[in-house]
């Protein structure tokens, strides 16, 4: 089998954020070269001796991903190509440009397997399609994921910040309203939980057949579902159809500046005294611990994270705690009553 290398040039300013968003559009894994100096935790981390000399940090960073070049992939790629050029709306994201390397025969989409295995968010078993549950998995929450159908892991911290809130707040009988689902794993999460109808939107159509997959492989095909394909932020019919003051909770793992844009309509769609979950807001280092209301106004930073809290509060919410994993941060609130 062929392969072709797709490799982006950008920043490690935005290298994150490029894979991030390669993630959400089903790519399956990315690898990132960059210069940035180890930190002392990644030095303890690699149990070598030795280090290898690295050269002095230029801010340049390259992202590759790799495709079957037997399938036509012109629609992922000019997504991706929309993708990009979304990044440049707010970070240095560098030239962005993107190259093609045509490699040898090697199975390299299956290879990666090998290191995929299952793991667990809190007491949540994530599986992969390949594998099979153990006896000593009998009576857990067991997801089934494929990161070859896009659905995503839950390893990147976005997607397992909003996990975690909708594992906290999500109760029995709840109607969710998922914005931006990609591959549906927050809504396959938030039926989990208790969820008694999710209703979710997406800018992809290629998010039907993945949700519908998802939900399938996980006993969900005969759940009270809905997705619409369009804009929730400027679109009155699809507005219209989604409802307004009719969800409990509303999640959205999104870029920052989306969720800016996104947040003083969402106000209309959640009910009184309903929560609203929010990630895919880049900033500081964290470790996964959460902050109140009071003590993230206190954060003296103009970042990403604080544009948001400032126009969720514009907007009619009160912040109820922020959770920061690695350089991600998740902000939930209640809309006020």
């Amino acid at each position: 089998m062929k392969y072709n290398k797709y490799t982006i040039k950008t920043t490690t300013e935005a290298e994150d954020i490029v894979a991030a968003e390669l993630s959400e559009l089903g790519v399956m894994g990315v690898e990132i070269e960059d210069k940035v100096p180890l930190t002392e935790r990644d030095r303890a981390a690699m149990f070598v001796d030795i280090l290898p000399e690295t050269q002095e940090d230029d801010g340049i960073a390259y992202v590759s991903f790799y495709l079957d070049a037997r399938e036509d992939n012109e629609l992922l790629l000019e997504n991706i190509r929309n993708a990009l050029y979304a990044v440049r709306e707010y970070c240095d994201a560098g030239e962005l440009s993107l190259r093609v390397t045509e490699l040898q025969d090697e199975d390299y989409l299956n290879n990666w397997k090998q290191y995929f295995h299952k793991f667990y968010i809190d007491d949540i078993l994530f599986i992969p399609s390949w594998e099979e549950a153990e006896p000593e998995d009998a009576g857990k929450m067991i997801i089934r994921t494929d990161p070859g159908s896009a659905f995503g892991t839950g390893k990147h911290e976005t997607t397992r910040l909003c996990i975690q809130a909708l594992k906290k707040y999500v109760k029995s009988g709840d109607s969710v309203l998922d914005v931006g689902t990609g591959s549906g794993i927050l809504s396959v999460m938030s039926f989990k939980f208790g969820a008694s109808s999710v209703t979710a939107t997406d800018l992809d159509i290629a998010a039907v057949e993945a949700c519908r997959d998802n939900l399938s492989v996980n006993g969900l095909k005969n759940s009270d579902f809905r997705l619409y394909i369009g804009n929730i932020i400027d679109d009155p019919e699809l507005q219209a159809k989604v409802g307004f003051e009719a969800y409990d909770i509303v999640c959205a793992n999104i870029l920052a500046p989306v969720l800016i844009e996104l947040t003083p309509q969402i106000t209309g769609h959640i009910k009184k005294g309903g929560i609203y979950i929010m990630s895919g807001i880049i900033g500081a280092e964290g470790d996964g611990t959460s902050l109140s209301g009071r003590e993230s106004s206190e954060r003296a930073d103009e970042c990403w994270e604080d544009k948001v809290i400032s126009v969720v509060r514009r907007s009619g919410f009160e912040i109820l705690e922020t959770v920061h994993l690695g350089e991600w941060t998740e902000i939930t609130a209640r809309k006020e009553r």
